[in-house]
């Protein structure tokens, strides 16, 4: 069994940065440097200001996709009712 390097160590607050953005997380876990401020750094904070607002729009379209899913199906299951009420 390979011993296990310093790498391999995942510590809580590493986890917290790769929620916040995976490629962070990676750069840093390569040895990169991060930016100090300047333009660079505030790019990326528009960027992942814009990210966020991207993912909220996708979540609010799941839910409307889903809701009206099960309004068709209702609606499917109403109609089928109705048939066979009028059949019987």
């Amino acid at each position: 069994m390979a011993k296990s390097g310093r790498k391999d160590l995942i510590r809580a607050s590493a986890m917290g940065e790769y929620v916040y953005c995976a490629r962070a997380w990676w750069l840093r876990r390569e040895g990169a440097q991060p930016t100090r401020g300047g333009e660079a750094r505030a790019a990326g904070t528009r960027w992942h200001a814009a990210h966020g607002r991207s993912v909220a729009r996708a979540k609010r379209l799941r839910l409307v996709s889903a809701v009206c899913l099960y309004l068709a199906l209702a609606l499917v299951a109403a109609t089928l009712i109705f048939f066979w009420w009028l059949v019987s």
